[in-house]
């Protein structure tokens, strides 16, 4: 777009007959704040929809895995316009990664040491996952900070050794009840970023997902505009925190009990950028809520 005064683009005049200020009338819309408002929304609409399948400790056989992934199949997806992963157990996950994959879907773990290699008894680390071919994993899910003691500073260790490795990350944040019925909610998910942002140097391998405890598994859901209202204060303080750029383009996801009947109207929310689904992940109706995410 070219805004000049007058409206129109005089390029062939002489200098001396363009600058007529005291004929001339002001521009309709200031230059600068509509081409900053319209790159705004480029940005805004440049952030692809992802969408995290986060199946924890289930189902109960690789047959189950397989069977799944079968009924997945039926309902195709365009990967051109949303980014798909699941993250199995770590013992399924090999077994069943070239089937997602074939699906146009990608892999992760659920969870990844903040050591290295050595004696550390029941971990896998960065290196594993490259060897493997795994490139995304998740850090600090709720789960593992409150019933695994899974600290700040211990998901910030974590980070620093995957963006090391180039392991791109779903990083888990979000309140317990009693933090938002305390009013603490932007409170505590600014205290579990600040934690990390030393540690991350490409954001272009981070996706943010906001999962209010309370709403994990609950069957409990923050309204839409409640979930929008929480993202757009965590892209308002990643823009005070890092910059305007990182704010624009980081995706975030909300995760609580989303279903196919709720994510049509989560996913019109502008700092809504898809979802990190639990249960219904576990589903054949989790396409549904791809193919709504989609558009």
């Amino acid at each position: 777009l070219k805004f000049v005064q007058g409206g129109c683009e005089h390029s062939h005049l002489p200098s001396h007959i363009l600058r007529r200020p005291h004929l001339d009338p002001p521009p309709i819309f200031p230059t600068f704040p509509l081409r900053f408002h319209l790159q705004n929304i480029i940005t805004m609409a440049a952030r692809k929809p992802i969408v995290g399948g986060n199946w924890k400790c289930n189902p109960a056989s690789v047959a189950e895995t397989k069977k799944l992934a079968a009924a997945w199949k039926e309902k195709a997806f365009d990967k051109s316009k949303v980014d798909v992963v699941i993250c199995p157990t770590a013992l399924h996950l090999p077994l069943i990664k070239p089937e997602l994959e074939a699906l146009g879907m990608e892999v992760s773990t659920q969870n990844v040491s903040a050591t290295g290699m050595g004696a550390f008894t029941g971990e896998w680390n960065v290196d594993h996952l490259k060897d493997m071919a795994i490139g995304w994993t998740l850090i600090g899910h709720s789960e593992r900070r409150t019933k695994y003691g899974e600290t700040d500073e211990v998901t910030a260790a974590k980070m620093a050794m995957c963006q090391k490795a180039g392991i791109k990350v779903i990083f888990c944040i979000g309140e317990l009840l009693e933090e938002r019925e305390g009013g603490k909610t932007d409170e505590v998910n600014q205290r579990q970023l600040n934690a990390v942002l030393p540690a991350i140097s490409n954001w272009d391998d981070i996706v943010i997902a906001y999962e209010p405890v309370w709403a994990i598994g609950t069957g409990k859901v923050a309204t839409p505009e409640q979930a929008q209202d929480t993202h757009a204060a965590i892209r308002a303080f990643l823009k005070s925190a890092v910059s305007a750029e990182v704010a624009d383009k980081v995706r975030i996801q909300y995760g609580g009990s989303v279903s196919p009947d709720n994510c049509a109207e989560l996913i019109t929310k502008p700092d809504i950028d898809g979802f990190l689904v639990g249960g219904a992940s576990l589903k054949p109706s989790f396409m549904d809520i791809v193919t709504a995410v989609q558009g």
